[in-house]
């Protein structure tokens, strides 16, 4: 980890953008603190969304489903408490 001012890291962008390949490297400008980071790896190539991906539901549906659910369980509740 290293840390370092804006104007130190304006100066030397190259260096701590490699330094930022194999560790976290801090730009601090007053209070904050900004983090430089490898974000992805060069020349991966990304997956293309498989069937599962396609097939996911959306997070409306999800909540449509368990609602659905959690009233049917109650529902036999109701009915096995008489």
């Amino acid at each position: 980890m290293t840390v370092v001012s804006t104007k130190e890291f304006s100066t030397n962008q190259k260096k701590y953008f490699d330094m930022a390949i194999n560790e976290q490297v801090f730009v601090q400008r007053g209070d904050y603190m900004f983090i430089v980071s490898r974000v992805s790896e060069p020349n991966r190539k990304h997956k293309k969304p498989d069937e599962k991906l396609r097939n996911a539901i959306t997070m409306d549906e999800v909540k449509d489903k368990l609602y659905s659910h959690i009233h049917k369980l109650f529902a036999n509740e109701s009915i096995s408490n008489n």
